[in-house]
C-alpha cells in the first residue's frame, strides 16, 4: 500500500489578480506533489484561496460589488492560472464553503471546550494589508511619522470587545516543539527566527472582530466574526472532511508539509500549532517558508509599475520553461531574482540546447540511421557503462535533493549528467562511425536512447507536458514513467520486442527568442 504525502500551499488572498509570487510557491508545490507521486507516495495535493477579512470586505465595498462577487471573480483568476500552470492540485479549497465554515466553528468549539477562549476588550494594533496584530515593539515609524508594521504596511489603533486565544499558555510547549523538530520549521533561518519571537514571550491573541462581518460567525456569538486566520488556517483540515472522521483525515493528517512564503511562517509556526495543541490535534511535520521572488533584484509594487502577470510570462516563453527556470535558478528558501533575459539563457542553455539537443539528436539519428529501429544485446563497452553510472549519479542526486526540497541542486545535478551525454556523443561521433562501424554506431544510439529516456523521467515533475511528448514519441507508456520505472531492468528488450519504431522526432524544447520590449 503506497505511503500517503499531504502537502498545502498557502491559500492565496484574492483581493487581486494573482502574481508572480503566487505561481512560483504553487509551481514548487506541484513539483513537490508530482515528485512524490513519482516516488510511489500517495499524494494528497491542496491549494486555493482565502476569501475573509475586512481587506476583501473594504475591496469589494470600494468596487460596489458584494465581497462574494469579488471572491467568486477572483477565485476564477487563481484557478485558471494553475491549470494554466499545470498545477496537478487535488483539491482547491474556497474558504467560503459552507463545509468549511463548519470546519472552522468545529475547531473554535473544540478550542473552547479545552478552556483556551475568553471574551475581553482588544486595544491595540492592527494592520488591515497584513490582516495582523502587532504589538508597539514591533512597530517601526514611517517617513511622515506614521507608525508602520514590521512588514512596512500602515497599522491602525483599534479598540473592540473581542475573544482571546490563550497563546501565552502555549510558549513553551512551542518552544519544545521546536527544539524537539529541529525540521518542524525550515530553512533554519526561519527556525530562528520564530524561535526568538516565541522565547521573547507570548501574549494572548484577539481571535474575533465586531467592526465587520465577512467571516465565520464565532458559534454562540453571532455578532463576532473570526479572526481570518483562525479560518484560513483551518482549510488544512476542511480539505480532508474535518472534523468528520473520514478516510481522508485518518490516511492523510498531519500534513506532510505546509509550503509557505516567508512572510506568514508567524501564523503557520506559532499560531497554527497552538491552535491544533489546544483542538488536541496532530500537528503537521514540516513548515517550509520559501523567500521571494524579486523583478530584476526589485520587490514587484504597483507604485513602481514592475507588477508581474505570470499568464503574460507564459505566453512569452511556455509554462515548462518557466517552471523550469523559477526551480533551476533559485536556491530555494531563499529570495530570487528573474528577469525576461534570465529566463530566455537558463531555457535555451539548459532545456533547448543541452537536453532538448541531446534527445533530438539521438532520435533523429536512430531515425535517419537505423529507420527507427530499436535493437537489444550490444555489449556496453567502458564509456558506454561509465555514462551509464554517470546518469544513475545524476538522477540519484536530484533525487535525494528534491526530497529535501533543494530543487536548483537537484537540477544541477541532472545537468552534469546531460552534459557527460552530450559529451559521449561527441567522443563516440556516431556519424562517424555509420560507415567505419555501424555495429558500433547502433550500441552508441541504443545507449543514448536508453539515457534519454531515463533523463526524461527523472526531470517529469519539472516539466511534465514537454516530458510526456518526448516519452510519447520514444514509445513509452504512460504507466511507466514514474520512478519505479528507472529501476526496471527489462523496459527496453520489452520496448524493442513490441516492434516500436522512432519516427520523426518533434523537438519538445525550442529556442526561446527574448521579447522585444525587453530587448528594446
Amino acid at each position: 500500500m503506497a505511503e500517503p504525502y499531504y502537502i498545502t500551499t498557502a491559500i492565496h488572498y484574492p483581493n487581486g489578480k494573482p502574481h508572480i509570487g503566487h505561481a512560483y510557491e504553487t509551481i514548487a508545490a506541484d513539483v513537490m506533489a508530482r515528485f512524490q507521486r513519482a516516488s510511489g507516495r500517495e499524494v494528497r495535493f491542496q491549494t486555493g484561496t482565502d476569501e475573509h477579512g475586512l481587506k476583501m470586505a473594504q475591496k469589494a465595498r470600494d468596487l460596489g460589488i458584494t465581497p462574494r462577487e469579488l471572491c467568486d471573480e477572483m477565485s476564477g483568476y487563481f484557478k485558471s492560472l494553475f491549470d494554466l500552470l499545470d498545477i496537478s492540485y487535488d483539491n482547491f479549497i474556497r474558504t467560503t464553503e459552507d463545509k468549511h465554515h463548519a470546519a472552522s466553528q468545529a475547531i473554535w468549539q473544540a478550542m473552547e471546550a479545552n478552556d483556551d477562549l475568553y471574551l475581553d476588550r482588544y486595544e491595540g494594533w492592527y494592520s488591515i494589508r497584513d490582516e495582523a496584530y502587532y504589538d508597539e515593539s514591533e512597530l517601526t515609524e514611517g517617513e511622515g511619522g506614521e507608525k508602520l508594521s514590521p512588514q512596512g504596511t500602515p497599522v491602525d489603533w483599534t479598540v473592540e470587545e473581542s475573544w482571546f486565544f490563550r497563546l501565552s499558555k502555549y510558549q513553551e510547549p512551542l518552544l519544545a516543539l521546536y527544539r524537539d523538530n529541529p525540521d518542524f520549521i525550515r530553512p533554519a533561518s526561519r527556525r530562528n527566527e520564530v524561535m526568538r519571537f516565541v522565547e521573547g514571550g507570548l501574549r494572548d491573541l484577539s481571535v474575533s472582530r465586531t467592526s465587520f462581518d465577512w467571516g465565520v460567525r464565532v458559534p454562540g456569538a453571532d455578532d463576532h466574526v473570526m479572526y481570518v486566520w483562525v479560518d484560513a488556517l483551518t482549510n488544512y483540515l476542511t480539505g480532508l472532511g474535518y472534523p468528520d472522521k473520514t478516510d481522508d483525515f485518518a490516511k492523510f493528517w498531519p500534513a506532510d508539509l505546509h509550503l509557505i512564503g516567508k512572510d506568514i511562517v508567524r501564523f503557520h509556526a506559532v499560531y497554527w500549532p497552538a491552535f491544533l495543541m489546544s483542538a488536541n490535534l496532530p500537528l503537521p511535520k514540516q513548515v517550509f517558508g520559501h523567500g521571494f521572488l524579486l523583478n530584476r533584484g526589485q520587490k514587484e509594487s504597483k507604485s513602481l509599475g514592475n507588477v508581474t502577470d505570470p499568464v503574460d510570462l507564459v505566453d512569452k516563453f511556455g509554462v515548462d520553461p518557466l517552471r523550469y527556470f523559477l526551480l533551476r535558478e533559485i536556491a530555494f528558501g531563499q529570495d530570487g531574482s528573474y528577469s525576461a533575459e534570465a529566463i530566455v539563457t537558463r531555457a535555451n542553455a539548459e532545456l533547448a540546447n543541452s537536453f532538448g539537443n541531446l534527445a533530438q539528436r539521438t532520435l533523429s539519428m536512430i531515425f535517419k540511421n537505423l529507420d527507427g529501429v530499436l535493437s537489444a544485446g550490444h555489449e556496453p563497452n567502458e564509456a558506454d557503462v561509465a555514462l551509464g553510472n554517470a546518469v544513475a549519479d545524476g538522477i540519484a542526486s536530484l533525487r535525494d535533493k528534491f526530497a529535501d526540497l533543494a530543487f536548483s541542486d537537484g537540477l544541477d545535478g541532472w545537468m552534469k549528467a546531460v552534459f557527460a551525454c552530450n559529451q559521449y556523443v561527441d567522443e563516440m561521433a556516431p556519424w562517424a562511425l555509420r560507415k567505419a562501424d555501424p555495429e558500433r554506431m547502433t550500441a552508441v544510439l541504443m545507449t543514448l536512447f536508453r539515457c534519454v529516456r531515463d533523463l526524461a523521467i527523472a526531470v517529469r515533475p519539472v516539466v511534465p507536458g514537454s516530458v510526456d511528448r518526448l516519452l510519447d514519441q520514444m514509445g513509452i507508456a504512460a504507466h511507466e514513467r514514474d520512478y519505479a520505472a528507472l529501476d526496471d531492468a527489462d523496459w527496453f528488450i520489452r520496448l524493442v520486442d513490441s516492434g516500436f519504431t522512432v519516427d520523426k522526432p518533434v523537438g519538445v524544447f525550442p529556442r526561446l527568442e527574448m521579447p522585444e520590449e525587453a530587448a528594446a
